[in-house]
């Protein structure tokens, strides 16, 4: 089954790949790597959503969910680089913010949504190096940033 026919099983859809907000480029390919440029929670209609805190604004479990959103705009930009998610060998590496409250120590649980996500998309090769950081502040506010290194073919 293709990776777009599993999001679709899982009642997901991708979004349309965000713009850069800045002077960088959302993704770089360097031989069989492809490295996505840190995403934030754009809802399908390109609105941001999950503006807050873990810890004050939201639960960890939003949290996830807030995640899991981050990584479906991680794979809108893999499949705007590569044409299909079918590409996608392995998910080597996931970076993941936490815009956290002082006292918040649920990051990993919170970044459980992408790792989750990868696993029931890709099995054994959506297993992954991560990190799960709290910080005090994310751009415009979002709850959650992510960001993913691909293992890619062609």
């Amino acid at each position: 089954m293709s990776v777009e026919a599993k999001l679709k099983s899982l009642g997901l859809e991708l979004p349309s790949s965000p713009a850069p907000a800045a002077n960088y480029v959302p993704f770089v390919r360097e031989g069989n790597l492809l490295f996505i440029s840190g995403q934030v929670t754009f809802n399908a209609q390109g609105k941001l959503v999950y503006l807050g805190k873990l810890g004050r604004d939201f639960t960890a479990q939003e949290g996830y969910q807030a995640a899991r959103l981050c990584a479906l705009n991680c794979l809108a930009q893999a499949k705007a680089a590569l044409g299909s998610l079918d590409h996608i060998r392995r998910v080597v590496r996931v970076g993941g913010f936490v815009n956290s409250a002082e006292d918040f120590i649920q990051q990993p649980e919170v970044i459980n949504g992408v790792s989750d996500l990868m696993v029931e998309l890709f099995g054994d090769s959506g297993r992954h190096a991560r990190a799960a950081i709290g910080c005090n502040t994310l751009p415009r506010g979002v709850a959650v940033e992510v960001d993913m290194i691909l293992a890619v073919q062609d």
